[in-house]
Parts: structure tokens; sequence; C-alpha cells
């Protein structure tokens, strides 16, 4: 089974938590399972954080087109599943209108499954202003009643990924976070972003006090595998009814690409390793 891992970050930026979320990642799978992980292409942001543009609705909608051109050579290349690895779930509706690969999404799939422990969803973040976005995708999926308190752990990108050396404080703003969360009706905690989440995965903080914290890129992969496993078995395809699920003819979207995009069929998309 192949699984295209598709980032929100320039993942040759941040070498240590690229090597770190590929060994966490690789000891969850299953065996025969192998992750391709793929980031953001180099130079896309002015600096090496997401967040200088991931905060504009303008910006962050541009990046979704290296998602689209991602699960379209996912799709190419006959991959099992692709994870859009995000909380905001870049591109998540488009691109599951155009492929049928199982398409699975950081947000949607945490929160989905941590509705399984509890009836109300915490989520402690780095990026405070990603809260609107996150709001209207949870109600578009209809799990605008499971989310409950979004709180800000304090922190900023750099902040998160200098913790890997030294992950204490770090560990200890979380937890204060999450008790916040938790005060507000939060019964089971999502880690916002890719980095807060491998961080907390791999020291072991999976619970705070007596609430669980989810691995959400653990339990996204898982459900890439299931969802794997369904659709070469039993032919499990999404349904092609309506305008989010419709997809075009396969010219139209070619011709459509062509005309506003200046590369609309980049190979190897950001790829530092598979």
């Amino acid at each position: 089974m192949r699984i295209w891992y598709q980032s929100f970050t320039v993942l040759d930026d941040v070498g240590t938590y690229f090597a770190t979320l590929r060994r966490h990642l690789e000891e969850r799978v299953s065996a025969g399972t192998e992750i391709s992980f793929h980031g953001m292409r180099p130079g896309t942001y002015p600096s090496s954080y997401p967040g200088t543009h991931i905060g504009y609705a303008y910006l962050a909608g541009l990046h979704k087109e290296q998602f689209v051109a991602a699960a379209l050579q996912a799709q190419e290349e006959d991959y099992d599943a692709f994870f859009i690895a995000t909380i905001p779930d870049t591109g998540f509706e488009e691109i599951r209108s155009l492929i049928d690969l199982p398409v699975i999404a950081y947000g949607n799939a945490s929160v989905a499954f941590a509705a399984t422990l509890a009836p109300k969803v915490g989520i402690v973040n780095f990026i405070e202003e990603l809260q609107p976005q996150l709001r209207r995708n949870m109600n578009l999926y209809g799990f605008g009643e499971l989310v409950g308190p979004i709180v800000a752990v304090g922190r900023d990108f750099n902040d998160i990924v200098g913790a890997y050396a030294s992950p204490a404080p770090l560990i200890a703003a979380f937890e204060t976070a999450a008790r916040s969360a938790i005060s507000l009706g939060a019964q089971v905690i999502i880690p916002g972003e890719g980095p807060l989440n491998v961080l907390l995965a791999s020291n072991g903080v999976n619970r705070v006090d007596d609430v669980p914290v989810l691995d959400s890129l653990g339990v996204g992969i898982a459900l890439c595998e299931v969802r794997a496993r369904q659709y070469r078995g039993a032919g499990l395809r999404p349904s092609r009814r309506g305008f989010f699920f419709a997809t075009p003819p396969a010219e139209a979207i070619d011709d459509a690409r062509r005309r506003y995009l200046a590369d609309p069929s980049p190979k190897e998309l950001g790829k530092p390793g598979s």
C-alpha cells in the first residue's frame, strides 16, 4: 500500500520536524505500507513558516493548487490514498471531486475519530488566524456541534520547531492551554497543527489530566489504510452526485488548468524523499 502524504510546509526547510514526522508515522503504519512524504515547493513562502500566508483567505486559497496538482499526480501514479496533512484541510472539497482515490484530511478525520471518544472536541493550535476557517469547515462537514473550544497554545511556528531540542516548556504550555479547553467543556483534545502534534506524540503526551489527546496524524494515516482497503477490496468510491462531488470531464480539467496555471502538472511536487 502506498500513501501520498501532502504537507503544507516546505519539508526541506524543517529538517528536524521532518525527520521526527517520518520516524513517528513509519512506526504507526502496517507492515507493507509505504508513506511517500511531499511538501510544498521550495520558495513557496517568504519564510519557512506557512503561517505567513495561511492566515489570509486569498493566499491560502492559492496554495490549494499545489495540493490539487499533487492529488492528480497521486492518482496518475496509482497510489492507494491521498492524505491532506494540514488541519485546515486545504483543497479537500475540490480534490475529492477530482479523484477516486481515498482522500483523507487532517481536520475532518481528526474530529470524526475524536467523536468516537467523546461528544465535545477541543482543539489546541498555534496558528490563531485559522480559527474562523476551522469553525466554517466543521460546520460544512456537519461537525459544528462536536467542536467546542479552540484555544491557542501561545507559541509560534519557530517556537514549536525549536522545542524539538528541548520539549518540556512547550509541553507545559500545551497542557496549560488544554486545561483551558477542558474547563470550557472539551472532553478530547486535538493538537491543531502537524509540528505540535508530532512533538506531543513523539514525547508520549496522550492525556492531559483525564482527557485524551489525539495523535491526529497517526489517526489520519490509519484511516488512509482503512479507506484504501475498502477502495481496492470493495470498490468503495465517493459520491458523484451534486456540485461538490461531481467530477468534470478530464479534458475540461486539463483545459482549465492550462488556461489559469503556468505549471498545471508539476512532477515530483515538493518531494524531499519517500
